[in-house]
């Protein structure tokens, strides 16, 4: 069967896009056993940064890993004594071991990720585009918006934050925000009438669901409320979801510390449930949109006399990388480049795919561990000075 699928095997680790000192150069030894693997990393693999591939006996790439030193890494993989359970299991299937040399340690780390994405070795567990699934909460479907969790936004949407892992949590906050902003989950087919809407022959209409008994539905299937009144709750939620106001996690906190406090124990633990799930989403957002914020400039990195590389980084994302030199012509392209990526195109802040959120957290995971990195970083407007250009826009 593998023969009918040859796409599977492989054949070089394929192009750098955000590694321009990286010459795709491709080392590899082979061994049916360990002692074999072995000897070949210890006479051909030097002390050097860089990204390695484990290959089974197929020729299909089953994992993707990255080290500071290539040669201590790999040959951690034979010590039998400290060697973790997934590297033994990993050296098992290995039957050849391939790496390329990176410049520098985040270098290394964004070639893992480009290379997890595209390959998608079934060993690899983080970065793996589909292996956690991801939605995005969205707020829509007109003429009565609500929100809903989807793998894949819809068009026309009202608002749309996100992505987050999709979880049971992730579903309960959903149902919360909706009960507490009073909007509708009614299914496609259900017909919205508003209060406000004019009919020729009125009629008394009854709620789709019990939502609107209870309230936790403001009714726009049995014109129960106008549209300006529903709309307003839809702003209301954008805002919340957006940011803004916090009020329905402080209402909340008030209404289960007063329910404590008569000893009304059952209400103030369902209060609290729905509290937790509420700030729950709240804070995965909050932490998206504030590092997209925080994450734009650009970051020079030179490491073990490698030339400097700029990585121009855009709302936490590594746009583009551009090798630094001291001719006109390079800076001229380098100021272009810094043109179009900063000024040019604006931030947009809205969602992004679930692959760049893995780039997000890895460029956040980074200058959270080396805040001395995050010191040497310039904005925009400095680093099209150094290129000799001026910026007119911020």
């Amino acid at each position: 069967m593998r023969s009918l699928f040859s796409s599977d095997q492989f054949r070089g680790f394929g192009p750098s896009f955000l590694n321009p000192c990286v010459n795709c150069a491709l080392y590899q030894v082979h061994g049916d056993r360990p002692a074999a693997l072995r000897k070949g990393v210890r006479e051909e693999c030097p002390r050097r940064p860089g990204v390695y591939g484990m290959l089974d006996a197929h020729g299909v790439l089953v994992y993707v890993g990255k080290a500071k030193n290539l040669r201590s890494r790999l040959l951690s993989y034979f010590r039998a004594q400290s060697r973790p359970r997934k590297a033994r299991q990993i050296l098992q299937e290995a039957r050849s071991i391939v790496w390329e040399f990176v410049p520098s340690d985040f270098g290394a780390l964004l070639r893992e990720l480009e290379l997890i994405q595209r390959w998608r070795p079934r060993l690899n567990v983080q970065g793996q585009p589909h292996r956690r699934q991801r939605v995005y909460v969205c707020l829509g479907r007109q003429p009565a918006p609500f929100l809903f969790l989807s793998r894949r936004p819809p068009a026309g949407l009202t608002g749309c934050y996100g992505p987050i892992v999709c979880s049971r949590k992730a579903r309960e906050a959903i149902r919360r925000l909706n009960d507490w902003f009073q909007l509708r989950e009614c299914p496609k087919p259900q017909t919205m009438i508003f209060a406000d809407h004019r009919e020729l022959f009125p009629v008394v209409r009854a709620a789709g669901c019990i939502r609107y008994e209870i309230g936790t539905c403001l009714g726009p299937c049995a014109a129960a409320c106008s549209q300006r009144g529903y709309h307003e709750r839809v702003l209301a939620v954008r805002d919340f979801l957006a940011g803004g106001s916090r009020e329905p996690l402080e209402s909340l906190e008030r209404q289960m510390e007063a329910a404590a406090a008569i000893q009304a124990f059952e209400k103030a633990a369902a209060l609290r449930d729905k509290l937790e799930n509420i700030r729950w989403l709240r804070d995965r957002l909050d932490y998206l949109r504030l590092a997209r914020q925080r994450n734009n400039f650009v970051y020079p990195v030179q490491q073990n006399g490698n030339p400097t590389v700029w990585y121009l980084i855009r709302e936490g994302q590594v746009v583009s990388a551009q090798i630094v030199s001291g001719d006109r012509r390079t800076r001229q392209i380098l100021g272009t480049s810094l043109e179009t990526v900063y000024i040019k195109n604006r931030l947009t802040m809205g969602p992004g795919r679930g692959e760049e959120v893995d780039t997000l957290m890895l460029v956040c995971s980074w200058f959270r561990r080396f805040p001395q990195e995050l010191a040497r970083t310039l904005n925009p407007v400095q680093a099209l000075n150094l290129c000799g250009r001026v910026a007119l826009a911020s």
